[in-house]
């Protein structure tokens, strides 16, 4: 899990080593993140029955190893496609395999508070990788290079399978059989969504298709599960889990948090590198004010939450995660340097990390064992769908209001004369995804100096105004996160399963 969080936070923190290195455009790194994101949610569903099929610890086995391959790849990659088929597809198809099969082996080999424990060390896994994920990952790739951080994660990789066999595995007993016709169902609706947001960042025009395809698989999903559960045939999951209204909360709630997170996590390292002209190491300081306050505060909640009701701690998180966004929109015009952001940042890291404290243990804790890989599937699905939503439509939404910020912009300007508006738009709209106002300035030196200006303004009004409206989808997730909390509260708290509780 740990290398899992900052094998991501690597790839924002050094988005401009990256773009320099493989001379690549934002909105392809972007991209390829999304994407990494976006397999492993598309499969998780079918990693988790094939868990069931082959073993849990051999599937944790081959997803970890297939992980590293992918981030072996990133130390010799020359361009983006072997990233694209490597890190995002190869270790994304990994990640759907270790994900659910380590949250059923923690499901079966610990019960009650330990159990609980179990699920809130984890979380603080990912709590310490995403806080010192930014800071280390800006520190390799500043004073070494950004390949080396992805050499560390195959090396950490590689000692986690010398010691598997302190792994106990834990068998299935139920039916071991795959729905082919689920499967691809689950693959086309997961896919087509988050594909369709990446077409249009790029300019495609078969969004409304992609999309239409991807809701229309996801709804023959929903009839195929109920149908085969009817004719008590094999199937990708049990419908069944969804009518625990728990487990229904559990997930989206879930969705929403990664939601937020991926919007945050893609959108303001690319901010702070293209604006304030930060390199890597800097960038990672400035964000771990929101990376190092959510690992203290998932630690805290996770050994001190005591009697407090998990529906309580969420919507605290979600409360806070909102005022951090909220100030964070307003501060931005206003911030000249990345310490600005220090207070936004801390309110919405101590929510995340209230959030991340809970979440797992409130889902899964009341599920029934022979249904736990199904449950964790779900689950890790819910969670890798969000963020590759959040990083997928955050992005999309940052670079296409940073397009449509300079041709408005420039139109209006009463410095440009009327050719110079329209070759501004024009070179901003291609260009200025990677040109900061240092590199635009050194291009502007044949014009006036008020010509100058004008333009350097236009470029930083423009990206200013594309975070904010970036931030909007990760605020939107967060209000209905915290909405959902109010109906947490007023359902009794989930209580751990046995071997033997049904569903529902």
């Amino acid at each position: 899990m740990f290398v899992f969080v900052i094998d991501t936070a690597f790839m924002n923190v050094s988005i401009s080593a990256i773009i320099k290195d493989i001379d690549a455009s934002v909105s392809g790194v972007q991209t390829a993140v999304a994407l990494e994101a976006l397999v492993s949610a598309a499969f998780i569903l079918i990693g988790s029955k094939v868990g069931d099929l082959i073993g849990r610890k051999r599937a944790f086995i081959i997803g970890i190893a297939s992980y590293s391959l992918g981030a072996l790849s990133m130390t010799v990659a020359q361009s983006l496609v072997p990233i694209i088929i490597f890190w995002s597809i190869i270790g994304g198809m990994g990640a759907s395999l270790y994900l659910p099969a380590m949250q059923s082996l923690i499901h079966g080999n610990f019960e009650g508070v330990a159990q609980r424990k179990a699920y809130a060390i984890v979380g603080a896994s990912a709590a310490i990788a995403t806080a010192v994920g930014p800071l280390i990952g800006g520190f390799i790739t500043t004073f070494l290079s950004w390949r080396v951080g992805f050499l560390v994660e195959a090396i950490v990789i590689g000692i986690v399978l010398l010691n598997v066999k302190l792994i106990k595995d834990v068998p299935f007993t139920g039916k071991k059989q795959i729905d082919f016709i689920g499967s691809l169902l689950s693959v086309i609706g997961m896919g087509g969504i988050v594909l369709s947001i990446l077409i249009w960042q790029e300019g495609g025009e078969s969004v409304v298709l992609f999309l239409a395809v991807g809701i229309i698989a996801l709804d023959g999903l929903v009839y195929w599960l109920v149908k085969r559960k009817r004719q008590n045939k094999s199937m990708l999951l049990d419908p069944n889990l969804f009518k625990s209204k728990i487990f229904r909360l559990g997930i989206t709630q879930q969705m929403m948090q990664q939601i937020s997170l991926g919007g945050m996590m893609i959108a303001l390292p690319i901010y702070l590198q293209m604006v304030f002209e930060y390199n890597a190491l800097q960038a990672g300081l400035s964000l771990s004010p929101l990376s190092l306050s959510m690992f203290l505060i998932a630690l805290i909640a996770g050994k001190k939450a005591g009697n407090m009701r998990p529906g309580r701690i969420v919507q605290t998180g979600f409360l806070l995660l909102v005022l951090g966004i909220l100030l964070l929109i307003a501060t931005i015009p206003r911030s000249g340097t990345g310490w600005n952001l220090i207070l936004p940042l801390l309110l919405s890291g101590s929510g995340l990390g209230l959030l991340v404290s809970q979440l797992n243990n409130y889902t899964l804790s009341p599920i029934a064992e022979k249904h736990v890989s199904e449950a964790a599937g779900v689950n890790s699905a819910s969670g890798s769908f969000g963020l590759s939503f959040g990083l997928a439509f955050a992005g999309a939404i940052m670079l296409a209001t940073l397009a449509f910020s300079f041709t408005n912009l420039s139109a209006s300007s009463t410095v440009l004369s009327p050719s110079q508006q329209v070759q501004v738009a024009d070179s901003l709209d291609k260009d200025a995804q990677i040109m900061s106002n240092t590199q635009l300035q050194k291009q502007l030196e044949s014009q006036s100096l008020l010509t100058q200006q004008e333009i350097l303004d236009i470029n930083t009004t423009a990206r200013h105004r594309a975070l904010q409206v970036a931030l909007l989808i990760p605020l939107a997730a967060t209000l209905f996160g915290l909405i959902n909390s109010i109906r947490m509260l007023k359902m009794p708290d989930p209580k751990p399963s046995s071997t033997t509780m049904a569903l529902g």
